[in-house]
């Protein structure tokens, strides 16, 4: 088999172990044990927390929503389970479960459908009490599924900051900062509407760092941001103009300490919350080391954090490809950033395969290559592809088809050009999101 044509088949046989390693049932199945009439959570610090516990009310969403509420279903007792949960996840996810109201809704933009299971999650929420056990299940595009925007802020509005804040080149922190600050379930909200009842979460990571308050935007974790923060975020990406009055004003409000602030840590409301972290970006990293290696290639993780904007990024990992002169894997993980300033159509993935293919030209990367970066969810960006996988022909086969690949980088149009290439990464749905995973493998 051609060199490249191998590469190409190696590169997505490792992507496919990362995803496999971010399985969100069995994360769930290793986390959630019913034994001796007592249901027992691990702690990441080793311990278990279980209780004699009279009801548990369980909610789920997120792009893994429905394979982590599969696990819990498995594991529950029945006649503990208050019938009827919610479970929200994205469209291509949906998946009926027994006892529980499964809804879709739509990300990156929050839509209608989101904001009606909000609603239902923030009065099952209000349901629990003392003696009960609230069980969260957690997992990456919590933010955009959920919405429940403070009023009066409507859900238009809400939609409009968020379009404007992806655009932005804004990293995760920086937005959720500002939605935490718009949300009545974010930033803590969720925790607020549970207490006293006890609240335990499992999550799934799509954060890199795993910070508990970043992912989904922190609904049952304590918010050490302000309103002033989000101002700020919003003033200096240059989005504060753009925003509507209603926005303006609600977070003016809360920055001049009229409108109550997010549960900060120490809050007595978090004494009976608990969280565990059932799986990540690293552990799909981790996965894809032992796949490259059992391929046979030296291997090394270029980063576990791979950040910042996404042609950056790929200029940096071209520059450092071509100090290598052996068969090699070089792995990272992580979540790029693009600051759109063309009208073309992609996602962070496809512009950063795009924008590798044009390094790898500028360094005259001599070696055999395939490069491969996608969304462990299965779709980047508005788009219906993971990502893109190119290779040391790419550029060739799009300027065949009459398209000049630099001009389309800079349109921000890299669907089209890799569409054009036969390099489009297509999984569909995979159930789960933990972030994205970079692959780029070299024979000299």
């Amino acid at each position: 088999m051609p060199y490249t044509l191998q590469l190409r088949r190696e590169a997505r046989q490792i992507f496919q172990a990362g995803i496999d390693a971010a399985d969100p049932y069995l994360a769930v199945k290793r986390h959630l044990h019913f034994s001796e009439g007592q249901l027992k959570i691990a702690l990441n610090d080793g311990g278990c927390r279980s209780g004699p516990w009279r009801n548990i009310h369980l909610m789920a969403f997120g792009k893994a929503a429905c394979g982590m509420a599969k696990a819990a279903l498995a594991i529950l007792p029945p006649d503990l389970l208050v019938p009827n949960g919610t479970v929200v996840t994205h469209y291509p996810n949906v998946t009926p479960l027994e006892n529980l109201q499964v809804i879709g809704a739509d990300h990156p933009l929050p839509d209608a459908s989101g904001y009606s299971a909000a609603r239902r999650l923030a009065e099952q929420a209000q349901a629990a009490r003392l003696g009960d056990l609230v069980l969260v299940l957690v997992s990456g595009g919590g933010s955009a599924l959920i919405p429940y925007p403070a009023p009066p802020v409507t859900l238009a509005e809400e939609i409009t900051v968020t379009d404007l804040l992806l655009a932005s080149g804004a990293g995760i922190k920086a937005v959720n900062c500002v939605r935490k600050h718009l949300s009545v379930l974010k930033g803590g909200g969720l925790a607020k509407l549970v207490a006293p009842a006890d609240l335990h979460t499992l999550i799934l990571s799509d954060v890199l760092g795993n910070d508990l308050a970043s992912i989904a935007s922190g609904p049952t974790v304590a918010d050490d941001t302000t309103y002033a923060d989000a101002i700020t975020v919003l003033t200096q990406f240059g989005i504060w103009q753009k925003l509507p009055d209603a926005i303006q004003h609600h977070l003016t409000q809360g920055q001049l300490g009229r409108i109550p602030e997010t549960p900060k840590p120490g809050d007595p409301l978090f004494l009976n919350v608990g969280h565990t972290l059932v799986g990540g970006n690293d552990i799909s990293v981790n996965a894809m080391i032992e796949c490259a290696q059992n391929l046979g290639y030296v291997t090394e993780v270029y980063s576990w954090q791979l950040t910042g904007e996404a042609r950056l990024a790929a200029d940096k990992l071209a520059c450092y490809a071509k100090q290598t002169n052996k068969p090699f894997a070089l792995l990272a993980g992580g979540e790029t950033t693009v600051t759109l300033k063309g009208q073309g159509r992609g996602g962070r993935n496809q512009e950063l395969a795009l924008a590798f293919a044009l390094a790898a030209k500028k360094y005259q990367l001599s070696h055999s290559w395939a490069f491969l970066s996608g969304g462990t969810d299965g779709r980047d960006g508005p788009t219906d592809a993971a990502g893109g996988l190119v290779d040391a022909g790419s550029l060739k086969r799009i300027e065949l088809a009459g398209l000049e690949p630099l001009s389309l980088l800079e349109d921000n149009d890299s669907y089209r050009a890799l569409q054009a290439s036969d390099d489009l990464l297509f999984t569909g749905a995979t159930g789960t999101n933990v972030a994205d995973l970079q692959i780029l493998l070299l024979r000299p």
